[in-house]
C-alpha cells in the first residue's frame, strides 16, 4: 500500500509517500510545497491543488493521511490552513483515494508510542521508522512523513474493524 501523508498549511505544505508491505515501510518520495507570502491567498490555494494533483498523479497513492487542525489561539490562521485542508481533501476526493484524518496526539501516539511527545521524539523516530540518514526537512515534510506512519499503522485497524462489523 502507498500512502501519502500530509501536513497542510498555506506557506508550506509537507508531503510524503510511503509504502507498506507488511511490517515494513519505505520512504518513497517526500518534500514541500510552497508558496508566496505576497502571492493572493486563492492563487496560493491554486498552487497547492495543482502540485498536489501532480503528485497523486506521479506517485499513484492508494491513500492519503491528512493531520487534522488543531488551533488554541489564532483563528485566521485556522482559517487559512482549512481553507488549504479543503483544497486537499478535494484533490483526495477526486483521484478516489481512501482519505485518513489524525489528530496531533494521535500521530504522536502512533510513532512515538506517547501522546505528548515532542517534535524532536516525533522527527527522530519518522528517520528511524523510516531508515532515512537525517531528518527530513522543513519541519512540515518530518510531520507528514509522520501521519503517513501514523495512518499505516491505524489503516490496519479500522479496516479489520470495518470488516468486524460487516459480519
Amino acid at each position: 500500500m502507498r500512502i501519502l501523508g500530509i501536513d497542510p498549511g498555506i506557506a508550506i505544505v509537507g508531503f510524503g509517500f510511503i509504502d507498506k508491505q507488511g511490517s515494513k515501510l519505505t520512504p518513497v518520495q517526500y518534500g514541500s510545497i510552497t508558496t508566496e507570502a505576497h502571492l493572493d491567498q486563492a492563487v496560493r490555494l491554486k498552487l497547492i491543488y495543482e502540485s498536489l494533483n501532480q503528485l497523486i498523479e506521479r506517485y499513484k497513492p492508494d491513500a492519503i493521511a491528512v493531520e487534522k487542525l488543531y488551533f488554541n489561539r489564532n483563528v485566521t490562521t485556522a482559517f487559512t490552513v482549512g481553507q488549504a485542508r479543503g483544497v486537499i481533501m478535494l484533490a483526495a476526493v477526486q483521484h478516489d483515494l481512501e482519505i485518513g484524518e489524525y489528530t496531533p496526539l494521535q500521530v504522536k501516539q502512533a510513532v512515538v508510542g506517547y501522546g505528548k511527545a515532542e517534535k524532536k521524539q516525533v522527527q527522530e523516530m519518522v528517520r528511524i521508522l523510516l531508515k532515512l540518514s537525517e531528518i527530513p526537512k522543513p519541519d512540515d515534510v518530518a510531520d507528514a512523513l509522520a501521519v503517513a506512519i501514523c495512518h499505516s499503522q491505524f489503516n490496519g485497524y479500522y479496516a479489520k474493524l470495518k470488516e468486524g462489523l460487516k459480519r
